[in-house]
């Protein structure tokens, strides 16, 4: 990376290359040729913001408005450059923040069990890991704590309430999530 210091000479280049009509990029490698320099092109872009140069893209004003040649004839697709260097402007455009529905929290499926409502820290290997609780801020979570189904986290009831809908990648998530609390 070039220091922001430019040499007397590589700005005396900068403008010559600059009324020549040439690109930010083509002036960079130019420059980069004849200095043995490592000029980017955004480098050239601020430093010829700054001497005063402007123009959009490397091309030089002529002495006709809207005339990029002195030829009077507007090339297609560019515009003049309106602004003076360093100067900012607001955006163009405002982005919106999408407006959210309240939705409602689902009411969770259950079964006629009755928890043993027992801690995390509590629980025994072999024990169902349901969840109980933690709707309310401050409320305790409990598990179920009844004996677990074989190769499961959970009793027979809440075994087929954790298999019934979803996706397969939806019951992956809730594996992972499982070996959290068995690790805990």
């Amino acid at each position: 990376m070039q220091s922001t210091d430019w040499p007397p000479e590589h700005s005396d280049a900068l403008r010559e290359y600059h009324a020549k009509g040439m690109s930010y990029l083509e002036i960079a490698k130019a420059l980069n040729a004849h200095f043995n320099t490592r000029y980017s092109r955004n480098a050239v872009l601020g430093r010829s913001k700054r001497l005063g140069l402007g123009g959009l893209n490397g091309l030089a004003d002529s002495s006709e408005p809207g005339s990029v040649d002195g030829s009077g004839s507007k090339p297609q697709g560019l515009t003049p450059y309106l602004g003076k260097p360093g100067e900012r402007h607001a955006a163009g455009f405002i982005l919106h923040v999408p407006k959210f529905e309240a939705v409602k929290p689902f009411k969770l499926r259950c079964v006629a069990v009755k928890p043993r409502h027992l801690a995390l820290i509590d629980l025994e290997a072999g024990n169902c890991r349901y969840p109980y609780g933690g709707d309310e801020d401050g409320e305790a979570i409990t598990y179920c704590g009844h004996p677990c189904r074989k190769n499961s986290s959970y009793c027979r009831a809440h075994f087929r309430l954790t298999r019934g809908r979803g996706t397969a990648a939806e019951r992956a998530a809730c594996k992972i999530l499982l070996r959290f609390v068995e690790a805990a």
